[in-house]
């Protein structure tokens, strides 16, 4: 069902009579398997409002993702918390969208600098379970139940609404960006390394390393952007503070820096690969030992190491990586693999109750991507 108003959408969800498998583009089959009626919001698209001099936009929830950056692209702007592209990870097709993008809080690299997907987020409108349109924030301001709205339905999945409509912040793209780059380094150095950087004064805006770059090699990269003579500043001081550590390059080159980083954002070594493949929240000192603890995995280190990415034999118990993260305060997401058993991390007791609750609220039938989250 692919309901082309928010009037279509609400109805289908008022006369549902079981379960319904909530989606966006398509793209991004994360979760456990949704055994419902497919319910797409792809038809509901467009940008609304664009108004450049605010730094915001509006826009349906199936509006593509690159249609939204090809017009903030004319005004020398973009979606600054750089969201993933998941077909390639996924073996996906289609076209990822704005909503879905919000529903699951995907963001990339820049996170470290500017926040997350959730943080852009001023508004939304969104069917709840009963079929009831609700706003809150952006333009309209009315909030009809005492939540925080925005910040519930950003990384919500669609199990307590469907998004149909999102007020977002945008900001200017920047004018030049530079990449240092050190190759050979372990693990452990590489993650002091961009810890050091991460804790400088010097702005970093990406800060990555794959155990197997694009040339087969453990690759080190630390990302600056700016005005060309404020790069060109840092990248020498940045570059001095962290040379003990390996020789140190840099790349100016913008396509050169462009692919290079979504080739990280979108964790670019495990395309076409055999493996399951998780991604971890941890500590970043804590990563290296937590990487080390699950046999044949390959990592990608993202935002100084507080994300991982690993590609695992497929068929890797979930156990021993949830146990090992789990002891040390981070927690574990199956993005690819069997998750029949559960994709996400299980809350702790106190948590687990407070989103039951929540999703009793939102959707008392339980209709909405029921079981998805574990």
């Amino acid at each position: 069902m692919k309901p082309g108003t928010e009037e279509e959408l609400a109805e289908i969800i008022r006369d549902a009579d079981g379960p319904l498998h909530v989606m966006g583009g398509g793209t991004r089959p994360i979760g456990r398997p949704v055994d419902g009626d497919e319910l797409s919001t792809s038809a509901l698209n467009g940008i609304v409002h664009y108004e450049p001099g605010a730094l915001t936009l509006v826009a349906k929830a199936g509006t593509p993702v690159a249609d939204i950056e090809a017009a903030l692209k004319t005004e020398g702007q973009r979606l600054a918390f750089e969201p993933m592209d998941h077909r390639g990870l996924l073996g996906t097709a289609g076209s990822p969208t704005i909503g879905g993008i919000f529903a699951a809080n995907v963001s990339g690299p820049r996170r470290i600098q500017c926040g997350a997907a959730r943080d852009f987020l001023l508004g939304v409108r969104f069917s709840d379970g009963r079929g009831r349109m609700i706003s809150n924030g952006g333009r309209v301001m009315k909030n009809v139940t005492g939540y925080d709205l925005v910040k519930l339905m950003a990384g919500s999945h669609g199990t307590l609404g469907v998004i149909t409509e999102l007020s977002l912040k945008v900001l200017p793209s920047s004018r030049s960006t530079g990449v240092l780059l050190m190759e050979g380094l372990d693990d452990a150095t590489a993650v002091r390394a961009l810890s050091q950087a991460l804790g400088s004064p010097y702005e970093v805006t990406g800060a990555a390393h794959l155990q197997r770059g694009m040339t087969g090699h453990p690759v080190t990269m630390i990302r600056l952007e700016g005005s060309e003579t404020s790069v060109a500043y840092r990248l020498s001081e940045l570059g001095k503070r962290i040379d003990a550590f390996a020789q140190v390059t840099a790349e100016t080159d913008p396509e050169l820096a462009r692919a290079g980083w979504a080739y990280i954002r979108d964790v670019g070594p495990f395309h076409d690969r055999a493996g399951d493949v998780w991604r971890l929240s941890v500590k970043p000192g804590d990563a290296p030992g937590i990487v080390a603890q699950v046999d044949g995995a390959e990592a990608v280190y993202d935002w100084g190491g507080g994300l991982v990415w690993l590609l695992v034999p497929e068929g890797t118990g979930a156990g021993a990586i949830r146990f090992a993260v789990s002891e040390k305060g981070g927690h574990a997401t199956l993005v690819r693999g069997d998750s029949t058993g559960g994709a996400f991390q299980p809350e702790p007791e106190p948590l687990a109750v407070l989103s039951a609750g929540l999703r009793a609220q939102f959707d008392p039938r339980g209709i909405l991507n029921p079981g998805l989250m574990g």
